[in-house]
C-alpha cells in the first residue's frame, strides 16, 4: 500500500475523502489529514508519504505554498491538487512545481479513481525501475562497491529494527535509509530472504525470550515491552515463534 496524506482545511471534505473512499481497493492507506500547508508540512518531516492530496486555498500555507517547499526540498512526493478554484493561474503555477493532477471540487469518484490509479501504476514504475538498477551489470569494483553499499543499508535497517523492536514500522526503516517503502521492502527481501514483517517480528521474540529469563518480569509485561497491546496476541505469536507459549518457555529455560 501507498501512504497518502489529505491536506484540506475543511474537516467535512476531510473526513469524507478519508472515510468514504475505498483507498485500499486502488493501493493507497490514509496515514493522515491536515488542515493547512504548515501542519502538513511539519507532518511529512515525520513520516513517509508518497502522495500528498491536497487542497490549494488554506489558511497559516496554501497548497501551493507546501508544493514550492516540497519542491525546493528534491522531495518525491507526488501532490494531487484539490479545489473549487477554477482559474488558471493555479493550474499553471502547479505545473511549475511538479503537481501531477488538479482535481476541481467537488470531486467525481471516476475521477479520483482514475487520477489515483495512474499514479499508482507511477510509482510502480518507478520502484521497479529502482529494482532493475540493481541488477545492471558493472565492473568488479562497481560489484564490489554496490554490495558493500547494499551491505551496509541492511545492516543499518537490522539494527535500527533490534533497537527499536517495540514500535518499529517500515516507514520508519524507509526514512532512515532514505528509500521508498515499497522499495524497501522489495530490497531487503532480495538481500536477505526474509520479509521485513518477519524479521521484526523475530526481533521482538528474541528480546521477549531474552526478558522471559528474569522472573522479575511478568508476561504481561513482556507483552507490552515487544509492542503488544494485548497479551493473547503477544503468547500467539511467541508459540507461533517458538513452538511453546512464553510460560512452558521460561519453566524449561529455568
Amino acid at each position: 500500500m501507498y501512504k497518502l496524506l489529505i491536506v484540506d482545511d475543511e474537516r467535512e471534505i476531510r473526513n469524507g475523502l478519508c472515510n468514504y473512499f475505498p483507498w485500499g481497493e486502488i493501493g493507497f492507506e490514509v496515514k493522515g489529514q491536515c488542515e493547512n500547508g504548515k501542519q502538513a508540512l511539519e507532518f511529512l518531516k515525520e513520516n513517509s508519504i508518497d502522495v500528498v492530496l491536497c487542497d490549494i486555498k488554506m489558511p497559516v500555507m496554501t497548497g501551493i505554498d507546501l508544493a514550492r517547499e516540497l519542491h525546493g526540498l528534491k522531495n518525491r512526493i507526488k501532490i494531487v491538487f484539490l479545489s473549487g478554484y477554477k482559474e488558471f493561474e493555479y493550474a499553471q503555477k502547479a505545473l511549475i512545481y511538479n503537481v501531477r493532477n488538479y482535481i476541481i471540487k467537488p470531486a467525481k469518484y471516476s475521477e479520483l479513481v482514475d487520477v489515483f490509479t495512474k499514479i499508482k501504476a507511477e510509482l510502480d514504475e518507478e520502484a521497479s525501475d529502482e529494482m532493475k538498477s540493481l541488477s545492471i551489470s558493472c565492473t568488479t569494483e562497481d560489484v564490489k562497491a554496490n554490495t558493500n553499499y547494499h551491505d551496509r543499508i541492511i545492516t543499518n535497517v537490522k539494527t535500527f529494527i533490534k533497537e527499536n523492536y517495540r514500535d518499529v514500522t517500515l516507514e520508519k526503516a524507509a526514512s532512515l535509509v532514505h528509500m521508498n517503502p515499497y522499495y524497501l521492502s522489495n530490497f531487503f527481501k532480495q538481500k536477505t530472504g526474509e520479509n521485513f514483517s518477519d524479521f521484526v517480528i523475530k526481533a521482538k521474540m528474541e528480546k521477549a525470550a531474552e526478558l522471559l529469563g528474569d522472573i522479575n518480569y511478568k508476561i504481561h509485561d513482556i507483552s507490552d515491552s515487544v509492542g503488544y497491546s494485548s497479551a493473547k496476541n503477544f503468547t500467539r505469536a511467541f508459540k507461533a515463534h517458538f513452538n511453546k507459549s512464553p510460560r512452558e518457555y521460561r519453566n524449561s529455560s529455568l
